[in-house]
């Protein structure tokens, strides 16, 4: 093979060479299947559920700025729910029964007290809005928005107002316990301007998560 031809033969083996370590490292940058976040379909909602958590509330009483911070626990069926709020020291505060046309909140040193709708109850008895029917569908990420549209809450759709006026955020995401995992609601925080407390903000954190 003349020389000149030879030259011209190394010269494409090179120019080959260095387009295949082109195409190599672009593949390289490719966001590898495992770290895409699963569709949303994926996440179902949890009929029966045990959840621990820690709740803080921001509220106006006589126009003064009051604060609460308590645990709670969150144990519900297909049919019923029940709600422990606990006091830092781990004191009950209020407990809210949920069941088919009827909810009885109970507080300590006082008559229970019943009521058709939980939300007017326990806003009447602790004097801030507590959102009990609608947060047993927030705390697992599903809501209905204010245009009435289902909404589903993944890591990139975080903030939805509802149709009864709650700005919900999810601030953090973790791992639930099913196999493969899925992420759920770590923080959820929100928010209302009500005529009785004032501006409302409660911050939601779940420490334990238990679905069947």
């Amino acid at each position: 093979m003349p020389q000149q031809n030879t030259k011209k033969f190394i010269r494409k083996i090179a120019g080959s060479i260095a387009f295949c370590s082109l195409l190599l490292s672009g593949c390289a940058t490719v966001t590898p299947i495992d770290n895409i976040e699963p569709s949303t379909s994926q996440r179902t909602y949890k009929e029966t559920l045990d959840l621990d958590g820690r709740l803080s509330v921001l509220y106006q009483k006589n126009e003064k700025d009051e604060a609460i911070h308590a645990s709670f626990t969150w144990k519900q069926s297909k049919d019923s729910s029940t709600i422990t709020i606990l006091s830092p020291l781990g004191q009950i505060l209020a407990t809210i029964d949920v069941k088919p046309g009827v909810a009885t909140l109970t507080q300590s040193g006082q008559a229970p007290r019943s009521a058709a709708d939980v939300d007017t109850l326990a806003e009447q008895a602790l004097g801030w809005p507590l959102p009990v029917s609608g947060l047993r569908n927030w705390l697992q990420g599903f809501a209905t928005d204010a245009s009435n549209k289902a909404f589903i809450a993944t890591t990139t759709n975080t903030k939805v107002v509802t149709r009864d006026g709650w700005n919900i955020q999810y601030m953090s995401w973790e791992d639930d316990n099913q196999t493969p995992a899925q992420s759920r609601p770590k923080r959820i925080d929100l928010t209302r301007q009500t005529e009785q407390a004032g501006k409302v903000m409660i911050r939601i954190v779940l420490d334990k998560w238990q679905a069947q």
